[in-house]
């Protein structure tokens, strides 16, 4: 069995290309909104755009392209990404958003006297908007792979 075949995996590399190129995009784009450098978003879930619909987008349209539209395996692929997508705005998000209302609850109650100097992490989903972000990322840097390496 050779391991180095798996960075010829073009399904795969289109995948791990467009969650990495979306997890970079991530830092730009929050600085641009609040001018400040926040490279801890490199390794974050959660934000514009989102490197979950990113994965999974690509590797699903690199399966069509590869090995074509009409596979059952297309097929799962796309039932895999609605399910990380709707897990992502729907679950992940809402998550978030209790969280963020924890954090006001405990700094109003405890003023001065938090239980924990660890406030809970509120960024754990992602809007419609940075879904689609990351859907289209994936679409598009599958795209460019599949006319690069064909």
């Amino acid at each position: 069995m050779d391991l180095l075949a798996v960075f010829q995996n073009h399904v795969l590399l289109s995948a791990l290309i467009a969650w990495g190129l979306a997890q970079g995009l991530k830092i730009p784009l929050d600085y641009l909104q609040k001018r400040r450098w926040n490279w801890a978003l490199l390794l974050s879930a959660g934000g514009m755009p989102s490197s979950h619909a990113a994965l999974v987008v690509a590797a699903a349209h690199a399966i069509g392209l590869y090995g074509g539209f009409e596979t059952p395996l297309f097929g799962v692929a796309v039932v895999i990404c609605m399910v990380v997508i709707y897990d992502a705005t729907g679950i992940r998000r809402q998550a978030g958003i209790q969280a963020q209302k924890i954090n006001v609850l405990v700094n109003e109650l405890l003023a001065g006297h938090p239980i924990s100097e660890e406030d809970l992490r509120e960024v754990l989903g992602h809007t419609p908007l940075e879904a689609l972000g990351g859907f289209v990322l994936g679409l598009v840097v599958t795209q460019l792979l599949w006319f690069l390496w064909r």
